[in-house]
């Protein structure tokens, strides 16, 4: 998680030293990159917050 969130491949909130991720941007990135390889930066789909709308 943390690197997706540092290839800017997950959008997340910062509230203080707190990280957080929507449900619904989280099940989005889920739905989109499902049988993908996660550990690949390349094989990755971004997210945006306005995609989870």
């Amino acid at each position: 998680m943390r690197n997706l969130v540092e290839w800017g491949k997950l959008p997340v909130l910062k509230v203080g030293r707190k990280v957080l991720i929507k449900s619904d941007i989280l099940e989005k990135f889920m739905e989109v990159n499902e049988g993908k390889d996660l550990r690949d930066k390349n094989d990755v789909k971004t997210v945006t917050r306005k995609s989870a709308v």
